[in-house]
């Protein structure tokens, strides 16, 4: 979705045309998983940030455009909503200090940017939702003014009808209708990817499968939606919801939902998940390049497969699949369920978790994935992104007494972390900052404090002396003042 694009709106016989050369290309890509020597290389390790430009009261400061111009860094990119920015942090060997090279990059990137958002009276500040948004933030006006974010908004209206609902539960619940996509940008995400040699993409991918709902359950960090208090990780629903494409009728039948968990575990590899998400979901973007990617292949030359790679950017799993012809061609698992923030520390903490924990699982996944049905991971999935620290997860009983048994997230993450360990020194990764940021992890958990819990907690406080908006405010600025001490939230003292 990062691509140039210059109309929003197609022909059927411009459908047409996408659809002929998507099969090509995925007709194309499973040539390439068959070529000897196909994406082989060292794990590398990449991530895209998404941040929030605010004013110094908090609120949505609508200068994406203006600050995108000042940087001019091409490893900064516009967001859907204007007062939303994305960097591209540079991808890093996953052998030595990938976590410190990672998060040096986005003090470096914050840096830069504050620098630029002063002049505007601005603020930079990585968080899953702004607890100070309010509706006047959404809409046709809080759109960048760009054409791919036009086509995506119309697409979608055309597959699900103009206008649609968001409705949340939680301790306040919510309920709105919509008529684009705007609310989808008040959700911010470190996106990690991490680039995966074929032969072992089935493995790590279910292994990575099985860890996201534990990393998540300790990493909440967007509890508020227009200052009502809802899920730890408000950003999961929210983006089911603000971008699902299907009607009432779809829905009801159970067919796929462009935003998902999943559809099982993976049985052999890559091509079965870009096969998936051809044949399930309907072109939103239908723009070619022209190119004859399977002769390309079949001629021993390597194809962009433009189109597949337009159409992934369209379908929005939690965990992903990504080509890139960079390099010679390589497959990447883009994981994409990790909130914005708070500190940068923290961020990488999680990285580093989720990375591990992967990495310690995939070993043996084939052994695991008979003890834990995929309908029981997704259902962790989903009470980790509502309870958090409070959630209780589905997994093996430890003792060998039952099938499943349902522990604390705490306790389940607490009891991983040696195996995390033990997977990032599997790639390398050394030990003194596998030790360093899986601390931070070890601290949170034993503090009882995720940036959701920070938020909460502060709100809660500030309320006992402040009107509502009011205490939203101060808590957001208090937010912003720890987030440019880099301290990891677990530390931050306030709210206990």
């Amino acid at each position: 979705m990062g691509l140039d694009i210059e109309k929003s709106e197609f022909s059927a016989a411009e459908y047409g045309r996408f659809k002929k050369q998507l099969n090509g290309n995925l007709q194309a890509l499973e040539q390439l998983l068959k070529r000897p020597g196909f994406g082989e290389g060292a794990t590398t390790i990449g991530a895209e940030l998404e941040i929030y430009i605010v004013d110094q009261q908090g609120r949505p400061l609508f200068v994406n455009q203006a600050l995108h111009a000042a940087v001019n860094d091409p490893q900064l990119a516009l967001e859907l909503n204007r007062y939303n920015l994305e960097y591209n942090l540079s991808p890093v060997s996953a052998q030595g200090t990938p976590f410190s090279q990672l998060e040096n990059e986005i003090l470096g990137a914050l840096n830069a940017l504050q620098h630029a958002a002063d002049q505007y009276g601005g603020q930079v500040v990585p968080i899953g939702i702004l607890p100070t948004l309010k509706r006047r933030h959404f809409g046709p006006h809080a759109m960048t003014d760009l054409p791919r974010f036009h086509a995506l908004t119309r697409a979608l209206s055309r597959m699900r009808g103009e206008l649609f609902s968001v409705r949340i539960n939680g301790p306040e619940p919510i309920s709105l209708r919509s008529r684009d996509v705007t609310l989808e940008g008040a959700n911010t995400s470190m996106q990690l990817h991490c680039r995966v040699e074929p032969e072992r993409f089935a493995a790590l991918f279910n292994a990575m499968q099985l860890a996201t709902p534990i990393v998540l359950a300790i990493a909440g960090n967007s509890p508020f939606m227009l200052g009502q208090r809802l899920w730890h990780e408000t950003r999961i629903p929210l983006i089911k919801h603000a971008i699902d494409g299907r009607t009432r009728d779809v829905r009801e039948a159970h067919l796929p939902s462009r935003v998902s968990f999943g559809h099982g575990w993976v049985r052999h590899g890559a091509y079965e998940l870009f096969a998936e998400s051809v044949h399930l979901h309907e072109p939103i973007l239908p723009i070619c390049n022209g190119e004859d990617a399977l002769a390309l292949a079949g001629a021993g030359e390597l194809p962009s497969l433009f189109e597949l790679r337009l159409h992934q950017g369209t379908v929005w799993p939690w965990n992903r699949p990504v080509f890139d012809d960079a390099g010679g061609g390589h497959l990447r698992i883009e994981m994409r369920a990790l909130p914005a923030g708070p500190s940068p520390c923290d961020m990488m903490a999680n990285a580093a978790f989720l990375l591990g924990l992967a990495e310690g699982m995939s070993k043996d996944i084939e052994a695991r994935i008979p003890t834990m049905p995929f309908l029981a991971v997704e259902h962790n999935f989903y009470r980790a992104a509502e309870k958090g620290l409070m959630a209780h997860l589905l997994w093996p009983d430890p003792e060998g007494h039952k099938p499943l048994v349902t522990l604390p997230a705490c306790e389940l993450a607490l009891s991983l972390l040696p195996l995390a360990e033990e997977g990032l020194r599997q790639i390398g990764v050394d030990e003194t900052e596998s030790k360093h940021y899986l601390g931070i992890i070890r601290q949170r958990i034993q503090n009882r404090m995720t940036g959701a819990c920070w938020q909460l907690k502060t709100f809660k406080r500030l309320l006992n002396t402040e009107v509502r908006h009011r205490a939203l405010t101060l808590m957001v600025k208090r937010y912003i003042e720890h987030v440019r001490n880099n301290q990891p939230v677990s530390s931050w003292m306030e709210s206990r």
